[in-house]
């Protein structure tokens, strides 16, 4: 993997030798190097978008799971996608969140709070750097299982999620329709878990990155299994469309693996493909077309006034 390495980071150094010039002339100097942190972040989400484009779109024209019928909304989940993966929503958190997480970190390491390193509680078995993104890839995922259950199972939190399952033409685009507020509870516990147990920022671009792309898949539009074995290894689109079924009920939390549902009991191995949505009384849940609007509507939800 060295040649995509290499390739990275000469794309990174020309988006960045392009934007320096300009934060000398706005006056952001002082923030070079989280500027070139954050275009680590948008390379990333470029590279995201041309896999969509290129393999995972062709692939839900080839193999739909089902007829499009409302395009209004699938363009709305694309304009979800882009905020998330062009870096704007990472943007709103670093002028906001960014220094609080750095206050209070600051704050432990002048008390003598060093940084635990998970990746280093088994010495000579987990040395390098693939057993290191291995540990890291599972404790985030197992985190993920257990947040993506709360959103289900804490009143307040589902307000807020079932925007995302409200979505009835599902999509590569749907990973990322959800109420920003649920995605900043989301982000702050992801950010505290990897600064407890100490995973290095690029394994954390990785992870994250792997994680965005797997789901992005497991959302698209596409009658696609991994088979009897493989759906029990990674999840897959046909494993995550019944967790967003309208007749599923509560199941198939798992993230990347479903490892973690099988565990604690939460898996539906079912092999046909089912509508998508919300029942909301006798109807479906509809949080409309415009983001805006779905934005609103999530928020009147959580104050219970929806």
């Amino acid at each position: 993997m060295n040649w995509f390495s290499d390739a990275f980071a000469a794309v990174q150094s020309t988006l960045f030798d392009w934007v320096a010039p300009w934060l000398f002339q706005l006056g952001f100097g002082n923030f070079l190097e989280d500027a070139y942190g954050a275009s680590t972040w948008v390379l990333v989400g470029l590279i995201q978008i041309a896999v969509l484009l290129l393999v995972i779109g062709p692939l839900q024209r080839w193999l739909p799971a089902e007829p499009v019928t409302d395009r209004a909304t699938i363009r709305t989940d694309v304009i979800y996608t882009l905020i998330h993966r062009l870096g704007l929503f990472r943007l709103a958190l670093f002028f906001t969140l960014d220094p609080v997480f750095d206050s209070g970190i600051g704050f432990l390491r002048t008390a003598g709070v060093g940084t635990f390193h998970l990746d280093q509680v088994w010495p000579g078995v987990t040395d390098g750097a693939v057993s290191s993104f291995v540990i890291y890839l599972l404790a985030f995922d197992l985190a993920a299982y257990w947040l993506h259950r709360g959103q289900h199972r804490i009143s307040f939190w589902w307000r807020l999620h079932s925007l995302h399952h409200s979505q009835r033409q599902m999509t590569m685009w749907s990973d990322n329709r959800n109420h920003l507020i649920d995605d900043v509870l989301v982000s702050v516990l992801l950010v505290l878990l990897a600064q407890l147990i100490g995973v290095a920022p690029e394994q954390f671009v990785a992870i994250v990155a792997l994680t965005q792309l797997s789901e992005s898949l497991q959302h698209a539009n596409v009658r696609f299994s991994f088979g009897r074995i493989g759906e029990r290894l990674w999840v897959s689109p046909l494993f995550h469309r019944v967790h967003h079924s309208v007749h599923s009920g509560e199941s198939n939390y798992g993230v990347l693996l479903p490892w973690w549902d099988q565990l604690f009991g939460t898996a539906n191995f079912q092999t046909h493909f089912d509508p998508t949505g919300v029942k909301a009384s006798q109807s479906l849940l509809d949080d409309g077309p415009g983001l805006w609007l779905q934005q609103w509507r999530g928020f009147k939800r959580l104050l219970g006034r929806a």
